[in-house]
């Protein structure tokens, strides 16, 4: 894994917005895969020592991601992703909420607007992240539950698993 990788995560409060830049020692291809095919997140999504199970994926504006977190002790924790805009190799959008098992979301904890865009320069490529909240409030939740600490883990997990897809 190449350790002179951007990783850059901000909060802007006036916006209510969080970005995460993030590099990979890999070309766009690979990487939109990683993000894009149920078989591929299964493998890096998750924080370890957590996993997650997809139980469907329909990558379509209109379409839904719906996955378990899934602890080391097999506790089930359901999200769910509705995808608001795709284009490929570019850009992934989608609306996230935790929910239960058939995607009935849970309104207790707040949902995000992810705009993720992909782009390549000299075989790296990153990815831009924007985070976008109705209230800081929401932001301050998702600070207090680890996310910044459960997504670097899981954009380290995406770095060592592109190594296995490049062999």
């Amino acid at each position: 894994m190449n350790s002179n990788l951007l990783f850059d995560f901000s909060v802007n409060k006036e916006s209510k917005t969080i970005h995460i830049k993030r590099e990979f020692d890999t070309n766009l291809e690979l990487v939109w895969q990683a993000w894009t095919k149920a078989e591929l997140l299964d493998q890096w999504w998750a924080p370890k020592p957590y996993h997650i199970e997809t139980k469907s994926l329909d990558l379509r504006v209109g379409g839904m991601w719906l996955y378990a977190m899934v602890s080391p002790m097999d506790e089930k924790m359901w999200c769910k992703a509705d995808y608001k805009a795709i284009e490929v190799n570019k850009l992934l959008s989608w609306l996230d909420a935790f929910c239960d098992e058939n995607g009935i979301e849970n309104n207790i904890k707040p949902r995000s607007l992810w705009t993720n865009n992909f782009t390549e320069n000299n075989g790296l490529t990153t990815v831009n992240i924007t985070l976008q909240h109705d209230k800081l409030e929401d932001i301050e939740m998702m600070i207090e539950m680890g996310f910044k600490e459960g997504l670097t883990m899981a954009l380290g997990n995406l770095d060592e698993f592109l190594l296995t897809l490049k062999k």
